[in-house]
């Protein structure tokens, strides 16, 4: 026999960072002289990498503790592995530690992974250094430092990056990228039986809530639906086929609550019944599917995970398309269909999913149905609710009366007949314009929301002054409000020239007054009410030019919050005009243009643009043609209506109060014609009148 060991404290045959190191413990229970007085138990520490191994003259291959540990009332969870020599730890293993952590950093940097804060032992996220985790710039990137710290590994989780590799302290780093063209390593999809998932017959009980749902045991029978025991309760069972192959399978339970077998292909439901379809209906779950069965159409599958909650932004490449894997597996039934209708649920998640499907199958082979009423309030969910509360005729006509999945910019007529119908009976009432406020403009300028007006002249012809004047016109005639972009005009000289034209008396007791008496107080606050509920101001308060986007931003916000029916924009040469270095003016002028016009019809919004004529180099006094705006002949091409204002500067030629309207285009015959009006400058007030009214006042 082995001579026994002398009884010794544990503290003497083995070191303390045995007995106080190391993250996992063993228990052991040693005898009352080993152990601490008052306490019977002790724990014993170790390290899960170092293994205590003592000599045995005896038995030096044994795997087990000497009898003497087992008569000392020592234990462990499991076997202790014994060695010949007993292994040690050395003082500077920790330095070795940290060596060695230090290299393998190293070796990671090489390759640009930063890992300052790393745990070895834990997984660790950040971005991938080589595909910086694209556009969104995600955490796709795990790393992993063994405890030993001999190896790390990382892999990156994005498709389109898929770098991986390995890092030793001992050898080469090994890394390579999963490319785009690279097919992914599909994980084997698992095969089924009903044997294996004890499938059965559906019970009676099972029969007969499917008959409360209008769904009949022959169209049971016939899409093979089926049941399971599952925690003690019967299940329903939704089997998935290909060429009458089971492929998968969707349990439910009768309060909703649904999950699928794992690992298994994503397939349609029903995928058998469309493999020579031309037309197809696509539904969201099992039970509308047989719903269209009970009213006649077995042309038709349901989506096998749901809806999504909203659209996603963009679609993603095949690979990466996890959520309607379905839609690539069953491709081919697919493409030979002509006709796709989409009969997805009402709710948002089913309008998103017919989105979904829409975009990826291609809109312009898709219809949508339309949910009828089931009562007077509430309007049908899906199939199952047309079957259950108006019958299968009901669902029937549903399927027949689908219209045309919507195309975004691809329209017909009839889709605006209810606009056409208020234009014929002018229900808005300014379908015809709005009048100018002058009689002499009646029949050549109008005013209509949703047009583009172009203004120019030569400087100091009154081309501001008179779309003042044509503002305060139709405020008061209309009650229409306006935004003003006037970046000529300081903020208090445009408000007094606008008080003038409205309270129709000088601001200031000033020499352009003569002898008309000024605005009294009264006025003047009255007036600033009127100006502030008719008026609203888009001002750059930095020294930089605005952009034409920058302005349109906010006239959308004045048009939304306050309900503005007019943008004047005065003029041109203040706004930022910076554009490519490989665009013409031309171009720019063009898009512009085109950018305000959509600002205008989208918000029904009428605008004034005032543009300056190039130098004119022989100018003989007359009106300048509306061709010689600065910049493009797009001003006069693209705008709807173009405007010059002339102001005579003759005493020979006439009175030089004397304004020439000159209407040089009209797109719309509705609301005017192409001419000339004159009208009278009263320089004290600012008004603009009718010849025939300046004669009745004088």
């Amino acid at each position: 026999m082995m001579p026994p060991l002398p009884r010794r404290s544990l503290h003497t045959l083995l070191p303390s960072s045995f007995l106080m190191g190391g993250s996992k413990h063993i228990p052991m229970r040693c005898s009352a002289a080993a152990a601490v007085p008052g306490s019977p138990y002790r724990l014993l520490h170790l390290h899960t990498h170092r293994r205590l191994v003592l000599q045995s003259p005896r038995s030096p291959n044994s795997k087990y503790l000497p009898s003497c540990l087992k008569s000392a009332r020592f234990f462990s969870v499991g076997p202790l592995m014994v060695n010949k020599t007993v292994h040690l730890p050395k003082p500077d293993d920790k330095m070795v530690d940290t060596e060695r952590l230090a290299r393998l950093k190293s070796k990671l940097a090489e390759v640009g992974i930063k890992c300052g804060s790393c745990q070895p032992g834990k997984y660790s996220r950040m971005t991938c250094p080589q595909c910086k985790g694209g556009s969104s710039e995600e955490k796709s990137f795990s790393l992993f430092i063994r405890e030993d710290l001999q190896l790390a590994m990382w892999s990156c989780f994005r498709a389109k990056c898929g770098w991986r590799g390995t890092a030793k302290v001992s050898e080469e780093v090994k890394a390579h990228n999963l490319r785009s063209d690279e097919p992914l390593q599909v994980k084997g999809h698992r095969k089924i039986s009903e044997r294996e998932l004890q499938l059965e017959p559906l019970c009676e009980e099972l029969v007969a809530y499917f008959s409360e749902r209008m769904i009949s045991a022959e169209t049971l029978r016939r899409n093979a639906v089926m049941q399971r025991k599952y925690n003690d309760q019967i299940v329903i069972a939704f089997t998935y086929r290909r060429n009458g192959t089971l492929v998968g399978c969707k349990y439910r339970e009768v309060s909703k609550k649904f999950w699928q077998e794992r690992d298994t292909e994503k397939i349609f439901y029903g995928l058998d019944d469309i493999k020579q379809a031309n037309d197809i209906i696509i539904v969201e779950g099992e039970v509308d599917k047989l719903s269209m069965e009970e009213a006649g159409y077995r042309n038709c599958v349901s989506v096998p995970d749901g809806a999504p909650a909203k659209v996603s932004e963009e679609i993603p490449n095949e690979k990466e398309d996890k959520k309607f894997q379905y839609l690539w597996t069953c491709k081919e039934y697919l493409d030979k269909a002509s006709r796709i209708i989409l009969a997805t649920d009402v709710d948002p998640p089913g309008q998103a999913l017919a989105e979904e499907i829409a975009r990826r199958i291609g809109k312009e082979r898709c219809w949508r149905v339309k949910w009828p009423k089931k009562n007077s309030t509430d309007v049908c969910k899906d199939a199952n609710e047309v079957l259950m509360y108006l019958g299968p005729d009901a669902l029937r006509k549903v399927v027949e009366n689908a219209e045309l999945y919507p195309i975004r910019g691809l329209f017909t007529f009839s889709d605006f007949f209810h606009e056409i119908d208020a234009y014929y009976h002018c229900h808005h009432g300014f379908e015809l314009g709005v009048s100018t406020g002058w009689k002499a403009l009646d029949e050549l300028y109008n005013v209509v929301p949703g047009e583009l007006t172009v203004i120019t002249g030569v400087p100091n012809s009154g081309k501001s002054e008179w779309i003042d004047a044509l503002l305060c016109n139709i405020n008061e005639s209309h009650g229409w409000k306006f935004v003003l972009c006037s970046m000529e005009n300081k903020v208090r000289d445009h408000a007094r020239k606008l008080l003038e034209k409205h309270i129709k008396k000088p601001f200031f007791n000033a020499r352009y007054g003569g002898s008309l008496e000024r605005m009294s107080v009264e006025e003047l606050e009255q007036g600033k009410e009127w100006l502030n509920d008719a008026f609203h101001l888009i001002r750059c308060e930095d020294d930089c030019l605005p952009s034409i986007k920058w302005v349109l931003t906010l006239a959308k916000a004045a048009v939304l919050r306050y309900g503005v029916r007019g943008l004047v924009i005065d003029p041109y040469n203040e706004l930022d005009h910076q554009r490519p270095a490989n665009q013409t003016e031309t171009e720019y002028v063009s898009q512009m243009l085109t950018r305000i016009k959509r600002f205008a019809q989208h918000h029904s919004c009428h605008v004034w643009f005032v543009a300056h004529p190039r130098q004119l180099q022989h100018w003989d006094g007359c009106p300048p043609n509306i061709y010689d705006i600065s910049g493009s002949a797009h001003f006069i091409n693209k705008c709807d209506n173009g405007i010059v204002i002339h102001r005579n500067r003759d005493k020979k030629a006439g009175p030089l109060d004397r304004v020439q309207v000159c209407v040089r285009k009209v797109r719309n015959k509705v609301i005017g014609n192409i001419g000339e009006a004159f009208l009278s400058y009263n320089r004290i007030t600012g008004e603009f009148l009718d010849i025939d009214d300046k004669d009745q006042k004088k």
